[in-house]
């Protein structure tokens, strides 16, 4: 089944879900090789209330989905991501944040193949160079209220239609995501 609507929109159950298509949509359209992205989520009709002009530059009206995404200053370069991550804090008006990453993967039945006592350079150039390996996009948001959601976009299959959603599928970025909102 498709999550996407005849005109375009995501056709997701949830508001969380939709603002992670969104996000994965709006990166699908940078293309790839595209360094890693951090978003505040927003509750829409909260932001329309408080910065009615903001509301109205952004194009949100009232039936916009219930998080808005904005986009945040790029990371910095060569500073790994959970170093990174340890350093952000939110003001009580982000409801909710989410990041994008690409990375390379390897199927399930490739764990078996990895050689023991690499380095994380090393591993990561075994992975690289491994036949199975498969490049995605992972975006993956979380609320303050603990409520998680992810959307995997393997490049070979680039299309809005093959975009997979779940709760549970990065839980290591998503618990990541989730300590910027502890005190």
């Amino acid at each position: 089944m498709s999550n996407v609507s005849p005109s375009g929109p995501a056709m997701a159950a949830s508001p969380l879900t939709r603002a992670v298509l969104e996000i994965d949509e709006y990166a699908a359209g940078l293309g790839w090789d595209q360094p890693a992205r951090l978003f505040a989520l927003v509750d829409t009709a909260r932001l329309r209330a408080k910065a009615p002009a903001l509301a109205s530059q952004l194009g949100l009206g009232d039936d916009a989905t219930t998080y808005t995404p904005i986009e945040q200053d790029k990371l910095p370069r060569g500073k790994p991501l959970d170093e990174f991550l340890g350093t952000v804090a939110w003001p009580d008006t982000v409801a909710g944040c989410a990041m994008t990453v690409e990375r390379l993967m390897l199927p399930p039945s490739a764990e078996t193949q990895v050689p023991q006592g690499l380095g994380e350079k090393q591993l990561a150039k075994w992975v690289a160079a491994h036949p199975d390996r498969q490049e995605v996009r992972m975006t993956v948001a979380v609320l303050r209220s603990g409520a998680r959601e992810a959307a995997i976009r393997l490049r070979e299959k680039d299309t809005a239609t093959e975009v997979l959603t779940g709760p549970d599928l990065v839980p290591g970025l998503a618990e990541a995501l989730a300590a910027t909102f502890e005190s």
